[in-house]
C-alpha cells in the first residue's frame, strides 16, 4: 500500500492523466500533436447533437485550443486510420489497436437485427456484404436504394425507425464485418467491409481475458486513479469481470491500490500516472468528455454534481440544453448552457451559473474560453444572456475583452 493521497493531489493525478493540467500548446497544434492527446485519452465519444460541436471535436478543443478539426477528419477517414469507429463508452472513435478487444466484449442487444428472422437476416446480410464489396463505401440509405429492400420498420425502444438493412447494418458493424469509412456532412455513416478500414488486423485471438486486462490497463492509464467502478465505465466492460483484471493488473504491479481521504472507496493508481505540483489548465469540457463519463466519480472527486438535461423537458431544466462544465486549475468552478448561432456569426451563453466558492477570477477566464471558443467555431462575437447568477459578471468581462 503506497503513502496515502489527499483529494486534491487525485485531482492533480486525474486530471494529469487526461491532459487537463496544463496550458495549452503556444504554436500551431499539428496532427501529431493531436494524435499524442488521442493516444492519453484512448476514445472520444461520438454524439449527433450539433448544436455547438460535433462532441468528439470538443475534447480536442479543451485539451489544445484552437485546432484544424480536418485533422480529426482524416485521422478516421483515410489509411493508415488512427482512429476508427466502434462501441466503447457509447459509440466512439477508438484506437485502432483497442478495436479486436472491444469486439469481444461489446454486446449491444438492443442494436442490430436480433429480433429478426433468421433466414431474413442472412439474406440481407449476404445482399449487403455483395454490394459493399464492389462499390464505394455507402450510407445505410444508399444501401437500401440499392439492394431494393423497403421492409417494414421497427420502432425500438429509443424510437428510432429503422428498416432490415439498417437493422442488418448494425449488427454486421457490432460483430466487425462492417465498419465506418467516413461520415458523410449530415453525420450518416458511410459502411464498408472492416477488412478496408483495418487492413492489417491480425486474426482474431479469442482471448476475451487478455482483451479484458489490456482494456483495463487502457482505462487505467487514463483516469490515472480511480475504482473499479471508474474503469469499468471506460469502455463499459463488465464490472465484475473488470474487478478481476484489476487484481491481475495489481500483481502484475501495473496498477497500486491507494488510499484518498474523502474518496472513501477501493482505489488504484496507474503506476505511471503522474501527480504535477500543481494543476493550471482552464477548459470547458463537452457534456461527452471523459473526464466527466462516470458522473458518480466526478461528484466525489471534484464535488461537481452533473447531469445532462438535453432529453428533459425544457421547462424542468435547471441550467439549460447543452451545459458544459468549465474546468479552473484543479477545480470545476461553473457551468454554462452554449449554442453556436452560425447564421448571425454568435456563439451564446444562454445561461451561466457559479460553483459553491468559485475563485473571484472565474467569468475573467470564463470570458477568455468562450472568445478561444468562438474563434475556434469561427464565429465573431460572444453573446451572454442574463440567465444564471454568474451572467452578469461574465458579460461584463466579455465586454472588457
Amino acid at each position: 500500500m503506497s503513502a496515502p493521497l489527499s483529494l486534491d493531489q487525485a485531482r492533480r493525478i486525474a486530471l494529469a492523466a487526461q491532459g487537463l493540467h496544463k496550458g495549452r500548446p503556444a504554436g500551431p497544434v499539428t496532427s501529431r500533436t493531436v494524435g499524442r492527446t488521442f493516444a492519453r485519452i484512448q476514445l472520444v465519444q461520438i454524439d449527433s447533437v450539433n448544436v455547438l460541436s460535433r462532441s468528439h471535436f470538443l475534447p480536442f478543443f479543451s485539451r489544445l485550443g484552437n485546432y484544424d478539426r480536418s485533422i480529426l477528419q482524416r485521422m478516421a477517414g483515410t489509411h493508415p486510420r488512427r482512429m476508427v469507429e466502434y462501441w466503447a463508452h457509447e459509440a466512439s472513435y477508438i484506437r485502432p489497436d483497442h478495436y479486436q478487444d472491444l469486439l469481444l466484449w461489446q454486446k449491444r442487444a438492443w442494436v442490430g437485427a436480433g429480433r429478426m428472422d433468421p433466414g431474413q437476416r442472412a439474406a440481407v446480410a449476404a445482399k449487403i456484404l455483395e454490394t459493399l464489396a464492389r462499390s464505394r463505401p455507402l450510407t445505410a440509405s444508399e444501401l437500401t436504394a440499392r439492394i431494393g429492400h423497403v421492409e417494414e420498420r421497427q420502432r425500438d425502444n429509443w424510437g428510432w425507425n429503422w428498416n432490415a438493412v439498417k437493422r442488418v447494418l448494425e449488427h454486421l458493424f457490432e460483430e466487425g464485418t462492417v465498419s465506418a469509412a467516413s461520415r458523410t456532412e449530415q453525420f450518416e455513416r458511410k459502411y464498408t467491409l472492416t477488412g478496408r478500414v483495418l487492413p492489417n488486423l491480425d486474426g482474431h485471438d479469442g482471448d476475451p481475458e487478455g482483451a479484458l486486462h489490456r482494456l483495463t490497463e487502457a482505462a487505467a492509464q487514463a483516469h490515472g486513479i480511480g475504482s473499479v467502478r471508474c474503469f469499468a465505465d471506460y469502455f463499459r466492460t463488465p464490472a465484475k469481470a473488470t474487478a478481476r483484471s484489476v487484481e491481475h493488473l495489481v500483481r502484475l504491479g501495473r496498477l497500486e491500490p491507494v488510499k484518498v481521504a474523502g474518496w472513501e472507496r477501493d482505489l488504484y493508481r496507474h503506476v505511471d500516472s503522474v501527480l504535477p505540483r500543481s494543476a493550471v489548465g482552464r477548459a470547458l469540457l463537452s457534456p461527452f468528455d471523459s473526464l466527466v463519463f462516470e458522473r458518480r466519480r466526478l461528484e466525489e472527486l471534484f464535488g461537481f454534481h452533473y447531469r445532462l438535461e438535453i432529453y428533459t423537458p425544457e421547462h424542468k431544466r435547471r441550467y439549460g440544453y447543452y451545459v458544459l462544465p468549465f474546468l479552473l486549475r484543479d477545480r470545476i468552478v461553473a457551468r454554462v448552457d452554449l449554442k453556436a448561432d452560425r447564421a448571425a456569426g454568435r456563439l451564446l451563453a444562454r445561461a451561466a451559473f457559479g460553483e459553491p466558492e468559485a475563485p473571484s477570477d472565474t467569468a475573467v477566464e470564463l470570458a477568455s474560453e468562450l472568445l478561444l471558443m468562438a474563434r475556434w467555431l469561427g464565429l465573431q462575437e460572444v453573446q451572454v444572456h442574463p440567465a444564471g447568477d454568474l451572467a452578469p459578471e461574465l458579460a461584463r468581462a466579455v465586454a472588457m475583452l
